[in-house]
């Protein structure tokens, strides 16, 4: 692995990382009021551009940072929905 690819999984390390703090914190107090479903979806659609990106690029920084917000992101489209029918 070089630098190049080194400073990438940094940078993959903590925008990914940013993003959990709001997932952690929807599941925690299940108030899911703040969360926009327009910029979840443009964001959800731009974090997929990316990861297709990584893949055509053969970058493991960018699979593995946009892979694990995808899962984020379900998570936070997951809590959207429950937690709205429940109010």
């Amino acid at each position: 692995m070089n630098y190049i690819e080194i400073i990438g999984f940094i940078a993959a390390f903590l925008t990914t990382a940013a993003f959990l703090p709001q997932v952690y914190q929807t599941w925690k107090t299940k108030d899911v009021s703040g969360l926009s479903l327009p910029m979840l979806i443009l964001f959800f659609i731009g974090v997929l551009i990316w990861l297709v990106y990584g893949f055509l690029k053969d970058s493991p920084s960018m699979i593995f940072a946009n892979s694990i917000t995808v899962i984020s992101f379900f998570l936070l489209i997951y809590f959207k929905f429950k937690y709205t029918k429940s109010k």
